[in-house]
């Protein structure tokens, strides 16, 4: 039994030591005010600060209108990776969603996010009763 907890213990020491680390070069992406059914694609991009290649086991978001693409590789030490992002642009108003990423680092689990406002399309008629002096 001293044996297993010994076993353990040097573990769980080499496991912190060859830790895994995110480090995004954003945790929320504002898309802004966008029109309706305008491209909703944005990348998130991160480097593995880590010693030890970082592995995203799977990637889930808030609703069924965000769609998050994890990477199918391992991203070695040093190098950058990329999680795609798709919104549906067609929903009208505003918007704030989470996206949870479950990976090997230290703290396994991470929450980025995204948020915007979608306006209604404006007609070509209205746009130019705007623009004209009428």
């Amino acid at each position: 039994m001293k044996t297993l907890g010994t076993l353990l213990l040097v573990l769980f020491a080499t496991l912190s030591i060859n830790s895994q680390e995110f480090k995004f070069e954003q945790e929320t992406i504002d898309y802004g005010k966008i029109i309706k059914g305008s491209e909703g694609e944005r990348t998130f991009v991160f480097t593995n600060i880590g010693d030890a290649p970082l592995i995203i086991q799977s990637i889930k978001s808030s609703c069924g209108c965000t769609v998050p693409k994890k990477p199918e590789n391992p991203i070695m030490p040093g190098e950058k990776g990329e999680i795609k992002v798709s919104y549906d642009t067609k929903r009208v108003g505003g918007f704030s969603k989470s996206i949870t990423i479950t990976s090997n680092t230290k703290n396994a689990v991470k929450v980025i996010k995204i948020k915007g406002f979608v306006n209604k399309e404006i007609s070509l008629e209205k746009e130019k009763s705007i623009l004209s002096d009428n």
